[in-house]
């Protein structure tokens, strides 16, 4: 029997995640019983499940890992993708921010609190920003601060701050700081006239000042310092809420925010290209594609509209935000886009690099479209069509991928800037090498132009 703890779950003393048979659980400890049974039958589960913001979830008579500890085994509704916030958009940043928010303030309703307010225990699923952690509440207790307030700001307003305030690229620090950016870090990041920003300067300027001058106080003494009443704390969440509602990025002026403007498509090979992909999507019947370098997500959606839960990536966070924004407003449930740099992917973080998987430990997917992407690795990033092949393979079964010729005038684009080194860089060797590596099924040149779209299956 293959049974064993997830490596991300290990933190919190009320249970933890493990599988069994390739299925996911969650194991509640003894310790956590009373909290649980409120959960329950207070309602706030049913409440919070029913508008999509806590994962659903089975009681299941199965062997517990730990039956000493054991109090009950839950069966967890499975999310198809688990992203990272250091590859969300602005936008989905912002989403996971205020639904942690109104969480809190249901769960205060129900004499319940958040005991975390970590952004790792949020996921998008069909469409929104959900909690996964079922076992973050707490019960609460009048006069007590809400204890996961420095966490909130850390996780969630201080990264989103950095990039409405100072530059959108600074999400990224969330990968350097897993536990959240310290305060006050964003505090000398952020320009001066942030300190004019109310909300800011109350729980970032201010509260990056009160934990260096309290550092070293008794804890006792600081939870007296801090008591404050249920209308006082929601009053907090009112004002954490009101300041991240009014913080915005609006995505312009980056390289791939306007692709699809500038490229040199014709009408009908536009046409013709989506085509081929529908067609193809239709006739493998993928369940999950991954759209690799999938811009604002055009061609994602020719998978996602047929129902096919799709990732799509892209190295630019303004076609990422637009990607997003247009799945909010067509509240599309099977898209989810994120933000990814296929030179240097997401890697293993966290203790012994086993809490946040690396982007190719959560492949493979049964598809990857790899559009208009290839000339860009292999030109601007000097990226050999073996090493092309060998990854492509590693992260999917199926791959549709295009070849863009030298003679098109986008490759041209990014040989003006340096010495064309690539001799081998021809459609004769693009398919000698990806022939090692994959079963080419189709290939297709796309009309009014030199590119060839190739439907592969791999080895």
């Amino acid at each position: 029997m293959n049974r064993n703890q997830h490596p991300a779950s290990f933190r919190d003393p009320s249970g933890f995640l493990f599988t069994d048979e390739g299925a996911l659980y969650r194991q509640v400890n003894q310790q956590y019983a009373d909290e649980y049974q409120r959960l329950m039958e207070s309602g706030l589960y049913e409440n919070l499940s029913k508008i999509g913001r806590l994962v659903t979830h089975q009681e299941v008579d199965i062997e517990p890992i730990q039956p000493e500890k054991a109090f009950k085994i839950i069966q967890p509704e499975l999310i198809p993708f688990i992203s990272y916030p250091y590859e969300w958009s602005f936008s989905q940043l912002k989403e996971a921010a205020l639904a942690t928010l109104a969480i809190q303030k249901r769960a205060l309703n129900a004499e319940m609190s958040l005991k975390d307010a970590s952004a790792y225990n949020i996921q998008f699923h069909q469409g929104k920003a959900i909690l996964i952690d079922t076992l973050s509440f707490e019960f609460y207790k009048e006069g007590t601060p809400w204890v996961a307030y420095k966490q909130f700001c850390q996780h969630f307003l201080a990264p989103l701050a950095l990039m409405a305030k100072t530059d959108i690229r600074l999400s990224q620090l969330l990968r350097v700081y897993i536990d959240g950016i310290p305060l006050d870090l964003a505090s000398e990041l952020l320009p001066k006239s942030t300190k004019l920003n109310a909300g800011l300067m109350m729980h970032i300027h201010m509260h990056a000042k009160a934990q260096v001058k309290y550092a070293d106080e008794d804890v006792e003494e600081k939870k007296q310092n801090k008591a404050i009443s249920k209308q006082s704390l929601l009053g907090l969440l009112e004002n954490l809420k009101n300041t991240v509602k009014k913080l915005d990025w609006t995505p312009a002026g980056t390289e791939w925010g306007n692709y699809y403007e500038i490229t040199n498509y014709s009408d009908s090979a536009f046409l013709h290209k989506k085509e081929l992909i529908s067609a193809w999507v239709a006739e493998t019947k993928p369940k999950e594609v991954w759209d690799l370098g999938a811009n604002n997500g055009v061609f994602s959606r020719l998978a996602s509209e047929q129902g096919v839960f799709t990732v799509s990536f892209d190295i630019d966070p303004a076609a990422v935000e637009q990607n997003y924004r247009q799945m909010k407003s067509a509240k599309e449930t099977n898209l989810l886009p994120l933000v990814l740099d296929l030179t240097n992917p997401s890697p293993a973080l966290g203790w012994h690099n086993r809490e946040r998987e690396s982007f190719t430990e959560r492949a493979p997917a049964d598809m990857v479209f790899a559009l208009a992407l290839v000339h860009h690795l292999a030109i601007s990033n000097n990226l050999p069509f073996q090493q092309l092949a060998d990854f492509f393979s590693d992260v999917g079964d199926w791959l549709i991928i295009e070849f863009v010729p030298k003679s098109d005038s986008q490759v041209k684009k990014l040989l003006l800037s340096r010495e064309d080194i690539f001799d081998e860089y021809t459609l004769e060797d693009f398919e000698r090498v990806f022939k090692t590596r994959f079963k080419i099924q189709k290939k297709v040149k796309i009309n009014e132009a030199e590119r060839h779209l190739f439907l592969m299956e791999k080895l």
